[in-house]
């Protein structure tokens, strides 16, 4: 029974990705993913697909991947000890898109399956992911087309669905040592099996395929917006708050580390140039000031959009 379930998602991933990539590629307009096939040594492999200095995107990876071992990782067995010991595999895609212009977020997103496995005991299974958005010049009617694609992605499943997963997306992209969030948040979800196994792959897809719904027209709209050093030198200090949370505090990259991992692929996430300040602050009354005063913390974007 796990190994159907498994080959059932496993088809949809490696479709997802060439459907993702095809439509990255066509919106950056002059660069195509190079693949980079490659095997885990103690079990599984996955293909990373990545475009680089295109007229978009600066860099921009979409991986896919199936892993399986002996013993989940303790990444993946800390909120849940039961599972401790048992073998498992684990497949999905996960995708981070650092564009050019500043005026275009950097974004991510990824969906995943878990089965774990102990002689004698039924297999344990479990959907997982999210999408965020990760502006640094952010346009409030792009945060709200962003959060009502996200909310049209789950509302199918249950009017609740949104605001929990939305919740669960500030806390968990929030860093603590900065008081801020990475970016205005998205859907986030783990350990995902209270419905049937059809209703929770039924809604990861759904996840995945809102995405390019999400993010495409943001980027379409902002990539042609003039720039400067003033705004890239901007980009850079705040790509370093991402690669922070990215090696401080992310699930993924922990599990894949954890995991024996391929380790390019594992940290394809990092953007290409990031820069750290010393006790840097915005002007007063800048633009980059108002992404601190009014963006990087949580809030209800639909529900604020509604009452104006």
């Amino acid at each position: 029974m796990s190994h159907a379930y498994l080959d059932t998602v496993k088809s949809f991933l490696l479709d997802f990705q060439d459907r993702l990539c095809d439509a990255l590629a066509e919106e950056d307009g002059d660069a195509e993913f190079k693949e980079d096939a490659w095997t885990r040594a103690t079990g599984g492999g996955g293909r990373t697909r990545v475009l680089e200095n295109g007229a978009l995107f600066e860099k921009g990876g979409v991986n896919f991947s199936h892993v399986y071992g002996e013993e989940l990782p303790a990444s993946a067995t800390a909120a849940r000890p039961e599972l401790a010991g048992r073998s498992f595999h684990a497949t999905g895609v996960s995708w981070v898109l650092h564009p050019h212009n500043p005026f275009v977020p950097t974004t991510h997103g990824n969906i995943r399956f878990f089965i774990a496995e102990k002689e004698g005991e039924d297999p344990v299974w479990w959907f997982g992911g999210g999408i965020d958005l990760t502006p640094y010049y952010p346009v409030y009617d792009d945060v709200i087309h962003w959060h009502k694609t996200c909310k049209a992605a789950c509302d199918p499943f249950g009017l609740d669905v949104y605001p929990r997963y939305k919740a669960w997306c500030d806390e968990y992209f929030y860093l603590k040592h900065r008081d801020e969030t990475r970016g205005v948040g998205g859907l986030f979800f783990d350990d995902l099996n209270e419905w049937d196994f059809d209703t929770c792959f039924a809604f990861q897809k759904s996840v995945g395929n809102h995405f390019a719904e999400a993010f495409l027209p943001i980027a379409s709209a902002r990539k042609n917006t003039p720039y400067g050093p003033r705004e890239r030198a901007f980009q850079a200090y705040r790509r370093g708050r991402y690669v922070e949370f990215n090696l401080v505090y992310d699930r993924g990259t922990l599990f894949g580390l954890q995991s024996g991992g391929r380790t390019e692929s594992i940290l394809m996430s990092m953007p290409p140039v990031a820069e750290w300040r010393y006790q840097w602050t915005p002007e007063e009354a800048s633009i980059e000031e108002t992404l601190y005063h009014d963006y990087l913390h949580a809030r209800d974007w639909l529900g604020e959009a509604d009452t104006e």
